[in-house]
């Protein structure tokens, strides 16, 4: 007989845990660009360049310190819960808890030694007090992670999902006041005519090229300060609330493992899948030295050409900030790129448990249908947000970041962002494939295929990045070579694993196809509005919010008219059985 307990706890299916993640990686996305646009506009282009050379630092140590151990502790306190070995389960979470207390504290030491070597690499000193203010975040998310990946093992992705929300909220809030302050500081002893930041400047340009760098480090403050905060709020959960684990589960359960066998079982699984996401985090550290090493080979050899190339958008940068101006307005397009895979990751996360537990029993069924619902579900969300994305660089751009210091970025950035938006499905289906082979115990073949296509990115770099009529436009080609390789890599190793079939058409065909009817709808509406309607303050956002709501209409009909929807994926939704009635009564799902 199953209890009250363990119906709460099993309630979250694929699909509902997925939408509990979405709606917080969207709320902390929402909260990101609240973030980020008035970041932008108050430390620049240039300060942009410097909080994000020492984010890419910090993201590599913050994945080989966290990201195997979540992903392994929710494997095996899914499978252990779907055995019914709830002994083992409080097991799991204990040693897990010890092993995140040690690789923090590892980890964070690891950043600080690693700061000076970074900086030299990337010839870019200034970004040092970034990367020393960011330094402690390490250890507080080592400890956050270690109540997600067991609350995530247990199907209940609620606390995950609100801790996120409180970690981004304590980063918007600190790291604009932080920002604030400083820049608000540096610029008043420019103007009593003292040094700012231990550098005597003559101009208000060299006021904020000696502001940016703290500036950045001010923003930096806000990431650690909102993992405190997220850290405070699973401890005090988990102590309120537990796990729900009932006395009576606990003594009908098996004699557990012991805790060194389980440590060991953990490390095992947690080693080949934290080397998994330190070389994709590696892809973007290398996008960051190679980047910047190769623009500033570009403008070192060929200065006056990118000032005429860029003659506009350069007007008042010093020469010596070009390389951090060219590559903040890279990264401009970058807080749009992460936007879709960041959501399509969530199906990932809640695919480990289902699909770790399916493969625990060897059901094949719910295999089948986890995998292809994970598949389908990420590219019904990929190509109209990508195809949309990509045919509305330039408006996206502008409506963000079109006033204040980053607007001379919006065009540079918006070539770039077209050529992401196109290629982002390929992005947005990497780290879902990752996550389901895991859950298989295939730990392995995401280190081949990320190893392959980190290599890829780096020659593609060093080459297409060298170019000065392409400069960071380069970029563009090595990133999407190394998610071509990437997905091809793990789909076959996914499909050959599962043993089974997947309905192309139906994953992949239909989504491909709404997409484009999406993507043409949208462009051909925002040209129609920007071009009959009279001039007003906000022209560019009505239009932009006209194209986009017509672009999202049409392709809601071509979807459901071509039946591109599974009734397998809707009845995994909340109130599911009812949607699928009504869906089915119109003949919009089979």
């Amino acid at each position: 007989m199953i209890n009250l307990a363990d119906k709460k706890r099993t309630n979250q299916t694929l699909l509902n845990g997925a939408l509990i993640l979405s709606l917080a990686s969207l709320i902390v996305k929402v909260i990101g660009v609240i973030y980020k646009i008035p970041l932008s506009n108050m430390i620049g282009t240039v300060g942009r360049g410097y909080f994000d050379s020492a984010y890419n630092l910090y993201v590599p140590i913050y994945t080989v310190s966290m990201a195997g151990l979540p992903v392994a502790i929710s494997n095996m306190v899914s499978k252990a819960m779907a055995m019914g070995n709830y002994r083992d389960v409080k097991i799991i979470r204990k040693v897990a808890q010890r092993l995140f207390l040690i690789v923090g504290i590892i980890g964070t030491i690891a950043m600080f030694i690693l700061a000076f070597p970074y900086a030299m690499s990337a010839k870019n000193m200034d970004v040092l007090p970034a990367v020393f203010v960011i330094t402690p975040s390490i250890f507080f998310c080592c400890i956050m992670s270690s109540y997600r990946g067991y609350y995530n093992g247990l199907s209940n992705m609620t606390p995950t999902a609100v801790s996120e929300v409180f970690e981004a909220a304590g980063k918007l809030i600190f790291g604009l006041i932080c920002a604030k302050g400083v820049i608000t500081y540096g610029y008043s002893r420019f103007e009593q005519g003292l040094t700012v930041f231990g550098r005597t400047v003559t101009n208000e340009s060299e006021a904020l090229s000696a502001i940016y760098p703290y500036a950045a480090a001010g923003a930096a403050a806000g990431v650690t300060l909102g993992t405190v905060i997220g850290v405070v709020y699973l401890i005090i959960l988990h102590k309120v609330k537990g796990d729900r684990i009932t006395k009576a589960e606990l003594i009908s359960a098996p004699k557990p493992e012991k805790a060194n066998v389980v440590a060991n079982k953990l490390l095992k699984f947690a080693i080949p899948v934290a080397i998994s996401s330190l070389v994709f985090s590696i892809t973007n550290l290398i996008d960051s030295i190679t980047i910047q090493n190769r623009l500033e080979y570009v403008i070192l050899n060929n200065l006056d050409y990118i000032r005429n190339l860029y003659s506009t958008e350069l007007t008042g940068v010093l020469d010596a900030d070009i390389k951090n101006f060219l590559y903040g307005a890279y990264s401009l397009s970058i807080d749009f790129r992460n936007l879709i895979p960041s959501i399509t990751m969530t199906l990932g996360i809640s695919a480990i448990p289902a699909l770790s537990a399916a493969w625990a029993v060897k059901n094949k069924r719910a295999i089948r249908v986890s995998i292809e619902s994970v598949l389908r579900v990420t590219m019904l969300i990929a190509m109209p947000c990508g195809i949309g994305m990509g045919v509305l660089a330039q408006p996206i751009l502008a409506a963000f970041y079109g006033s204040g210091d980053a607007a001379s970025g919006v065009s540079i950035a918006a070539p770039v962002l077209t050529a992401y938006g196109f290629t982002i499905f390929l992005m947005a289906l990497s780290q879902p494939m990752t996550n389901m082979l895991q859950a298989l115990d295939k730990t392995k073949v995401p280190l081949i295929s990320l190893s392959a296509g980190a290599f890829a990115k780096l020659i593609a770099n060093f080459i297409f990045v060298s170019i000065p009529k392409l400069n960071v436009n380069g970029a563009v080609i090595g990133t999407v070579l190394c998610y071509v390789i990437v997905v091809s890599i793990n789909f076959v190793a996914l499909i050959k694993t599962a043993r089974v079939r997947i309905n192309l058409l139906s994953v992949f065909i239909k989504p491909i196809f709404s997409g484009i009817l999406c993507g043409v709808a949208a462009y051909t509406s925002y040209g129609i509005c920007n071009r009959f309607l009279p001039e007003f303050s906000i022209k560019n956002l009505f239009c932009l919010a006209v194209s986009i709501g017509f672009g999202g209409l049409v392709y809601v009909i071509s979807i459901l008219l071509i039946k591109g929807i599974a009734k397998d994926d809707v009845i995994m939704l909340p109130k599911g059985e009812k949607i699928a009635k009504i869906l089915a009564k119109f003949g919009f799902i089979e």
